[in-house]
């Protein structure tokens, strides 16, 4: 069995291996839930079976190559200039991609890493300075008052929204949003999101890690060509302004697109209008219509008050002028609770199928 799957400097909690079974029997022991996957990873065959997170579908399982997550992870310590030695913080689930690919950098890398349980609120270890870590955008936000001990945080599966990003903006900590799926072996692309990593403030544009090469097709969805990482193109739902060969835009997602009448509108643009006026999580989407095809209704998470539905009433009358009527909602509907993918996604078409509808 070789041992080049892994760097002699690497350790876990503060322990150090020198054979690959050492390290098999101390997932076996302290982490079972990565058995599997830590075997698979020290196979000869080097296929690892991973899931989806299921946020646009449902989950499935893909198989994935040792090599190609070797190079993603190499990819990612170039892009941060993270040697062996440095120090990563993981408290990510470890059942997807995400929390798995940090363990992977760690082991590939050397890094120095600590695991520490997975919750919406992450107890960061206050006695220790962490290179970089990842997180999802609600521990970022749990987490803002104590990022002082943190070089670079990278943080996916969910948009961060406008509140967090005005909190962030001043933090010492270079903060960056990842786009990147399963498929792609996590991130494949990255865009500062505070003044530290190189944020303008402006409009977010993603920036690609070497040898990935973007294009799009002929529905502005981005196509992803990586070979060191993925050997098929792939094919994404997602709708980009494509700025350079190596750099986008993110715009909305395809499959949420609604045909209203015969005019194609996108949820995640009309969203923005709503930024400053509902505090909750929302989202617009298109129900079946008899006239229209499909009518626009805006989804709101939590109890329904008539301060903000009068609130959100009189926002679409001041709109009127200068928004088409089209694009503004023909129903504000509300939802006890969205129903969430198990990485925190909102699930929009499961979420919509809870309304109790006429």
């Amino acid at each position: 069995m070789k041992t080049n799957w892994w760097h002699k400097d690497f350790s876990w909690n503060g322990r150090s291996f020198s054979t690959n079974q050492q390290i098999i029997a101390f997932v076996a022991d302290r982490y079972p839930e990565l058995s599997i996957f830590i075997n698979e990873w020290f196979s000869e065959s080097g296929q690892i079976q991973m899931k989806t997170s299921g946020s646009t579908g449902k989950p499935k399982t893909i198989t994935l190559s040792r090599e190609h997550m070797i190079n993603s992870a190499r990819a990612t310590a170039a892009y941060f200039n993270l040697e062996a030695g440095s120090r990563a913080l993981l408290c990510l689930p470890l059942g997807f991609i995400a929390g798995r690919m940090m363990l992977v950098r760690s082991m590939v890398m050397g890094w120095h890493l600590d695991l520490i349980e997975s919750s919406s609120t992450p107890k960061i270890p206050k006695h220790r300075t962490y290179d970089i870590s990842a997180m999802v955008p609600l521990q970022l936000y749990n987490s803002i008052g104590e990022l002082e001990n943190m070089d670079t945080l990278i943080v996916g599966g969910g948009q961060v929204s406008d509140n967090i990003l005005s909190k962030i903006s001043d933090l010492s900590t270079k903060i960056y949003a990842t786009y990147g799926m399963t498929e792609t072996i996590t991130h494949i692309a990255l865009s500062p999101l505070n003044k530290a990593a190189g944020s303008n403030g402006n409009e977010m544009i993603y920036t690609a890690l070497p040898g990935v090469v973007l294009s799009i097709d002929n529905r502005q969805c981005l196509l992803i060509s990586a070979p060191h990482i993925c050997p098929e193109e792939v094919v994404t739902n997602d709708i980009v302004d494509l700025v350079a060969e190596d750099s986008f835009k993110w715009l909305a997602r395809y499959d949420h697109v609604v045909n209203s009448g015969g005019i194609k509108l996108i949820p995640e643009l009309i969203e923005t209008r709503y930024r400053n006026l509902i505090d909750h999580d929302y989202f617009v989407y298109g129900l079946p219509d008899k006239r229209l095809g499909e009518r626009l209704v805006l989804v709101i998470e939590g109890i329904e008050t008539s301060a903000l539905r009068e609130k959100i009433k009189e926002a679409h009358k001041n709109w009127k002028p200068t928004v088409p009527a089209y694009e503004i909602p023909k129903q504000v509907l509300f939802i006890k609770s969205f129903v969430r993918t198990t990485t925190g996604k909102i699930n929009r078409f499961q979420t919509v199928k809870m309304l109790s509808l006429p």
